[in-house]
This record gives C-alpha cells, structure tokens and sequence, in this order.
C-alpha cells in the first residue's frame, strides 16, 4: 500500500458525526445525485458519502463504492447493511494503478482521494470511460495536503482527458472542482 494512502482504521476518525458538522454529504450531492441514477464513490472508505448516495439514488439507482483497501470496503458493507441501503451499493476493489471499473455512471465523487493516487492522469482516463456523456465528476481536495498550485494542476491534468470545468465549488476546509466529461483527448 502506498504511504500516502489512509489507512483502513483512519477511516474511524475521518467518519464520524462530528465530521458531518464540516462536510454535510446530503447538501453536497443534492444538486449533482437524484433518483434512478447510477454514481460511483471513488475513495468511498467506511461510507460517508457512498450511504448517502444510495438514500439519494433510491431503490432504482446504484452506486459503485470503490476502494483499495478490503477493510474499508468491508466495514462500508456493515454500515449499509444497518442503514438499510446494501442493496443498492456495489463495493469494487480498485488496484493501486488501476480502477478496474467496467460499468457506466452519471455522476462520480473523488473526495479527498485523488492526492493519495499515484498516476492521476490514468485515474481520470478510467473515470472518463465510466461516465456517460455529460456525466459529471466532483473532485474535492483537503487544502492541508493539496495546495493551490497542485490542485490546479489536478484539474488541467483532467481537461487533458477530455473534461470541462463547470464551476469551482466551496466546500469547507477542501479545494473542489466540478468537471464535465467531454470528448476524450487523443
């Protein structure tokens, strides 16, 4: 495992209700997770976004809930289950060099996930096939570890791919973007 990835126990201290406080996930998705869609939670850890996501998704829609770490994946199983929304959850195994995703979706969430990636151009390449077109993807970086010029460069790494800067979003305590997919870059 990469250094720089959280480790699975982290996630104890990063899911919490305290944290929600900072980082409400039913306002943050409102506007880009609606019913019958199909998202995917990159980075989903323990669930703080994927759980919300399926309530927000409904029983038609679907997320995909990707992860390195079996733990990770592990405890988000439990936590859906008792929140009653495993049904509509898909957990994935990502390697550390590849996604390994091979389904579409409307909509993915990268947050606080893409700094811990070693090869961030081959990440948005693999979303970029995931997504259908005008499919949207929400990066959000801690402005603790990713400072301004590295989170731009986050972005251009993405428009060379093939997506669109939408908007910059303000969450807090992060630095977020949201990206359209466009065209794939040759």
């Amino acid at each position: 495992m990469p250094p720089r990835v959280c480790p699975w126990w982290g996630g104890y201290f990063i899911d919490n209700r305290f944290r929600r406080l900072l980082h409400k996930p039913e306002a943050i998705l409102a506007t880009h997770v609606r019913l019958g869609m199909a998202v995917m939670d990159f980075g989903c850890g323990m669930g703080f976004f994927a759980i919300p996501m399926a309530r927000l998704v409904g029983n038609c829609g679907r997320v995909v809930a990707v992860d390195l770490q079996q733990k990770m994946l592990d405890a988000l199983r439990k936590r859906a289950a008792k929140a009653g929304v495993a049904d509509r959850i898909h957990t994935h195994r990502c390697q550390r060099d590849s996604l390994g995703v091979e389904t579409t979706v409307d909509f993915v969430l990268a947050f606080y996930s893409v700094h811990e990636v070693p090869d961030s151009r081959r990440l948005f390449r693999e979303i970029h096939n995931c997504l259908r077109p005008r499919g949207k993807l929400l990066v959000v970086e801690p402005i603790g570890h990713v400072t301004a010029p590295a989170f731009q460069q986050t972005v251009s790494r993405a428009e060379e791919i093939g997506f669109t800067l939408q908007d910059r979003r303000r969450i807090r305590l992060s630095r977020a973007a949201l990206l359209k997919r466009g065209a794939a870059a040759v």
